[in-house]
This record gives structure tokens, C-alpha cells and sequence, in this order.
């Protein structure tokens, strides 16, 4: 085994290009939450679409599951230092999604409102990149209650804060707001790459 600096792994060049500065590689998909696991009852579940638009959205669990399905293929960051390559993941592209919304041009933002009370931002051309999604599974099988189900976002371009869990609403905005976390201390770009964990 070959070491780098005091204790650091070295990676194969095309993995060691794939993992941002400060973060470790891991096999797992740890758990981290704040607050409960809410519980999830498809009769009375949805997903809204409210703020900056010319016509709110409401989708029931039934009607967003019968949208078109997309795989994206994408490794995720997290601000405790842990990096996870190569998932593949499932669901709703954002901009299919919104492709019979009409976002006022005034929107430049996008807050993230999730059960339990959790929210965090995003600005509107991260939000709309290709590989935005409204997540249900990945590496083919439903992810847990305890990483989002039944709908969590995956931002692979941010830490994985702004990837909300529990997704319920999706606020289009002229202003930024700061999130859950960001009110917290955490850096409201939160790009991996520029280690931009903390304000």
C-alpha cells in the first residue's frame, strides 16, 4: 500500500481527479440527520411548487412517480470530509420537472422546503443543471427513510447539505435566503472543490 503525506491513501490518478481537497473516500453511505425521520403516507403526500412562477404546481406522490425517470450517474461530497463516487441515482430530472412551469425572470434562487422544518438554497443555474435530480433510488434499489425517502435532491456540483432530504417544496425566489445550515455558520456556496464548508 502506498501512502501519500502522514496517514493519506493514494488513489489511482482518475480516482485521486474525482475527490476534492480535504475529503476522504468512502464505500458506505453514512447517515447524517438533524431532527426525526418523518414518516412518509403517500395518500397525503406532495410536492409543491410555489413563489416565483406564473402558476403554482402540486404534484401528488402518484402523479410525480408516473413523471419520466432519469439515471445520472455522479459522485457526492460532504462537508464532514467524506466522498462516495460512482452512485448511480434515480428519479426526476429538475428540469423535467419544470418543464410546464414558467419561472417568472425575476427568480433567481431556489429554497429547498422539506419535512421537519429543514430548508436550504440554492442559486437558480445550479439548481437547473443537467444533473440536478429529485431523487427515489440509487445503485437500483429505494433509498432508505434515513437518506430521504421518498424524494431527496442530489446537487453533485455542492457539498451534500444542499442536497435537502425529504424534499416538499421547491420556492422559487428574486432574493437569496439562507438555509438551515447556512443560518448556521455554513458557506452558503458550499462548492467542494473550493472547500467552502464554513462561512
Amino acid at each position: 500500500m502506498i501512502f501519500r503525506g502522514f496517514g493519506k491513501r493514494r488513489y489511482p490518478p482518475e480516482i485521486e481527479e474525482r475527490i476534492p481537497p480535504g475529503q476522504t473516500l468512502t464505500e458506505k453511505w453514512p447517515i447524517l440527520t438533524y431532527g426525526r425521520v418523518p414518516r412518509f403516507n403517500p395518500q397525503t403526500w406532495d410536492l409543491r411548487v410555489t413563489g416565483l412562477v406564473e402558476e403554482e404546481k402540486r404534484w401528488t406522490y402518484e402523479e410525480f412517480m408516473a413523471l419520466p425517470r432519469t439515471k445520472v450517474t455522479a459522485d457526492i461530497h460532504c462537508v464532514t470530509t467524506w466522498s462516495l463516487l460512482g452512485s448511480e441515482w434515480e428519479g426526476v430530472s429538475v428540469r423535467e420537472l419544470l418543464r410546464d412551469v414558467r419561472i417568472k425572470p425575476e427568480a433567481r434562487y431556489v429554497m429547498q422546503h422539506c419535512d421537519g422544518g429543514y430548508t436550504t438554497n440554492l442559486p437558480l443555474d445550479i439548481f437547473l443543471d443537467d444533473d440536478v435530480l429529485l431523487c427515489y433510488r440509487r445503485n437500483g434499489e429505494d433509498i432508505t427513510p434515513d437518506h430521504g425517502w421518498p424524494l431527496r435532491l442530489v446537487v453533485p456540483k455542492r457539498y451534500f447539505w444542499k442536497s435537502a432530504k425529504w424534499v416538499r417544496s421547491l420556492e422559487f425566489m428574486a432574493r437569496d435566503q439562507l438555509g438551515f445550515w447556512e443560518n448556521l455558520g455554513y458557506n452558503n456556496n458550499a462548492d467542494p472543490w473550493q472547500e467552502e464548508r464554513f462561512s
